[in-house]
């Protein structure tokens, strides 16, 4: 397989005989046979980590300067990888939903994958591999009886979504939000809503946009989409596919009707959140703009599996942790502390909240916006830079690092429910090992 990665690649072959079953960006996480990519980053350059996955089992390296081991030598990690993922995208005629969003794009990918499983074969970015290093390797795993291909599109700056899209050329674009996160890369929300807006550029004059109902961005975003179909989600009405009721069943589940162009739909979502329910209309909305009944996209979604430290259930002496740690932004962390404050529970309602990150001017006012929701808990702990700025607007709680929040975890008993949320940097959940 070296000859044809290398071939799609554009790459001079050093690797003779090698045979390539996989790839690995982390020197750490190589397999025997994967292709190690080395990536020069701002701090560490994966070119000097080569003899290392070597060591792991690594079949070969893709570089941009020669080394001693066996490797594929191109100009550019990034055009080459870029050009691999295409070769592929050339050959597959089905739909490709990309999608993107302030928060809730995993989640809303695996409820994309169920919604869409009745017509066969389904291809999904795995885990977060939403970069220009990790995005274009997704083409490889498309083979011959693939239905249709779900990508997921990461944004850090502007141009980086229109580049992973000309790899990928969706067909529909979906939106799932307009945050806050990375404010400082684009100077503003409404930076955001342009950066975002590339995938809505990137489609064909007859691609479908999807867009969130309710965002206050929702006008930009159609300029942004000009002569092309906009369909749209969400709780207001008048959404193309709209969430007429929610009902929280616990922490576990949730009963949500709908309607979508038309047609009823009902499902069970196998979590709560009135956040996860729009995520789930706009699956469903996705599914049936590919022409699968609402209900049956409905049925599908019921069979995804959250990815891991979103609303994951855990148990501790006793007490239920909800661990919705593996990042932040403010409508992402008021949602999770909305749906605890819903849920029916038999003892206190906890929370241990992080800062969250890269939200330039916005920083102090969305940390009181937190602040203030989280008092409305039982008790609660802050950790990280913002901490005393939502202990402050929330007027209760303390404030702590680690050790500080395994003592609060400690102090919480049978029938507690304890929300731990915050930047995947503070690496929250090391709180319960």
């Amino acid at each position: 397989m070296a000859c044809d990665v290398g071939q799609r690649m554009g790459a001079r072959d050093f690797a003779p005989g090698a045979t390539i079953s996989g790839f690995a960006t982390d020197s750490g996480s190589v397999r025997p046979g994967d292709l190690f990519i080395a990536i020069r980053g701002a701090r560490v350059d994966g070119h000097d980590f080569v003899a290392q996955a070597m060591a792991a089992g690594a079949a070969a390296a893709l570089v941009e300067r020669p080394v001693e081991e066996p490797h594929l030598l191109v100009p550019s990690v990034v055009d080459a990888l870029a050009k691999f993922g295409r070769s592929f995208r050339d050959e597959f005629e089905g739909p490709v939903i990309g999608l993107t969003g302030s928060a809730g794009k995993t989640t809303t990918k695996e409820f994309l994958a169920g919604a869409l499983s009745s017509l066969g074969p389904v291809v999904k970015t795995p885990g977060n591999r939403n970069t220009e290093y990790t995005s274009p390797l997704l083409w490889a795993e498309v083979e011959l009886g693939t239905k249709a291909v779900v990508v997921e599109l990461a944004m850090r700056g502007f141009g980086q979504i229109a580049h992973l899209a000309q790899v990928s050329r969706p067909t529909i674009g979906l939106i799932t939000n307009i945050g806050y996160s990375h404010l400082l890369q684009v100077g503003s929300r409404a930076g955001i809503a342009r950066a975002k807006g590339e995938l809505l550029e990137a489609l064909p004059e007859d691609g479908v946009c999807i867009l969130p109902a309710d965002d206050e961005f929702l006008n930009e975003l159609k300029a942004i989409a000009g002569s092309r179909p906009v369909l749209t989600f969400g709780f207001v009405e008048g959404a193309d596919c709209r969430v007429e009721e929610y009902r929280s069943e616990g922490l576990t589940h949730a009963e949500i009707r709908g309607t979508c162009r038309g047609e009823s739909w009902t499902l069970t979502l196998p979590a709560a959140g009135r956040h996860l329910a729009s995520n789930a209309a706009a699956a469903i909305l996705a599914a049936n703009v590919v022409g699968i009944p609402a209900q049956v996209a409905a049925k599908g979604l019921e069979s995804a599996e959250l990815p891991p430290m979103r609303m994951e259930m855990r148990e501790r002496n006793g007490a239920t942790i909800l661990l919705d740690a593996y990042n932040a932004a403010p409508p992402s962390v008021l949602a999770a502390i909305e749906t605890l404050l819903e849920s029916p529970v038999s003892g206190r309602r906890l929370a241990v909240l992080g800062a969250m990150r890269e939200l330039g001017d916005a920083t102090e006012a969305a940390h009181r916006a937190v602040g203030a929701m989280a008092g409305k808990l039982d008790d609660v702990i802050f950790v990280g830079e913002t901490a005393d700025l939502m202990r402050e607007a929330a007027g209760k709680g303390e404030t702590g690092d680690l050790d500080a929040v395994r003592a609060f975890l400690d102090r919480a008993s049978v029938g507690d429910v304890v929300l731990i949320k915050g930047s995947r940097a503070l690496e929250l959940e090391k709180a319960l090992g």
